[in-house]
């Protein structure tokens, strides 16, 4: 339903895991997928053209940009998501700044202090024209 696209389908393993104790300073290029439970203070995003799944836990903190396919929140982050796909936000979610998304689900309890800004798909074929009322 939510992924119909076969070629950009989110990742079911995690390549990579910034620990909790971790702080990392500085930007992240990642493919395939990353588990954040760390805090970051840069920009994470995937490498160019690649698809990628990034999934933050309660305890993650990203000061910085968000560039990926698919995003799931439970933790804070602090800048724009930019997700080429997907955006879900957890329960614990707190993001501050802009979300781009193309599909998003968003739980109760989870706050966004920002714009939700829906990205379109591309496919004009399920759009219906509306005729505009006549006088007559």
């Amino acid at each position: 339903m939510f992924f119909g696209n076969k070629g950009n389908k989110p990742q079911n393993r995690i390549d990579c895991l910034i620990g909790s104790g971790t702080m990392i300073e500085g930007n992240i290029t990642f493919t395939g997928g990353l588990r954040v439970d760390g805090h970051v203070r840069g920009n994470v995003m995937t490498a160019e053209g690649k698809p990628g799944t990034l999934v933050l836990s309660e305890q993650a903190c990203i000061e910085g940009e968000i560039h990926v396919s698919h995003v799931v929140i439970n933790g804070t982050v602090v800048g724009a998501v930019h997700a080429v796909e997907y955006v879900d936000l957890q329960a614990k979610a707190n993001v501050t700044g802009d979300v781009h998304y193309r599909t998003f689900e968003m739980q109760l309890g989870a706050v966004v202090q920002g714009r939700l800004v829906p990205q379109p798909d591309g496919k004009s074929g399920n759009v219906v024209t509306l005729k505009p009322a006549s006088a007559e």
